[in-house]
């Protein structure tokens, strides 16, 4: 009997994702507390790759624990420029700052998976993206929050790339799904090895 797969995030989003590639699973809330894991983070010098490691284990483990013999998918996100970590900005104004803050520069998205079992780690996965924002002027990006609206507060950095927010960018290194925080494709490949999927 195959072990049933469950996501311990309640986003529409990486339901929806982990739903249209075809996988059956049930969703879980981890119920983690992520500002004192990141505090701990940074108390232990961690990097932002370290930082989103830790996140996506931390979730996929607490759901683990209520779930015997399940495989957990935990998964999390960390935007950083140099070593300033980004978080959801908390209005529209901390929005355009972020957007100021990175224009004409580089910054890099860490996006990690994690599957445990029994309450171990048994993959975890780091994809990076790198994403170059273009040297845009105040009016651009005065006109692109107005149009963009209050949705963008829901996401890291106050850009969604599916959307308004790739006018943001010159150049971007990355996939599709590591860029939206998801990265399917070595997700896929470690399920059929772990003979969840068909080879």
């Amino acid at each position: 009997m195959k072990s049933p797969i469950i996501l311990a995030s309640t986003s529409p989003f990486r339901k929806h994702l982990l739903t249209e590639v075809g996988l059956t699973f049930s969703t879980a809330a981890p119920d983690v507390d992520e500002r004192e894991i990141e505090g701990r983070a940074e108390h232990q010098h961690l990097s932002p790759e370290q930082l989103a490691e830790l996140l996506a284990c931390e979730k996929a483990l607490a759901v683990s624990r209520r779930h015997d013999g399940a495989l957990v998918i935990g998964g999390d996100q960390v935007m950083a420029l140099g070593d300033r970590v980004y978080h959801k900005p908390k209005d529209m104004a901390a929005a355009r700052d972020q957007l100021l803050s990175l224009r004409g520069e580089t910054h890099t998205l860490y996006s990690v998976l994690a599957i445990a079992k029994d309450d171990e780690i048994i993959w975890r996965r780091v994809s990076l993206a790198h994403m170059s924002v273009r040297m845009f002027s105040e009016a651009f990006l005065d006109d692109y929050l107005e149009k963009a609206g209050d949705k963008i507060l829901k996401s890291v950095g106050g850009y969604q790339i599916e959307g308004r927010g790739l006018q943001l960018f010159s150049a971007v290194e990355g996939d599709y799904f590591t860029i939206v925080g998801v990265p399917l494709l070595p997700l896929l490949e470690k399920l059929r090895q772990l003979d969840v999927l068909h080879a």
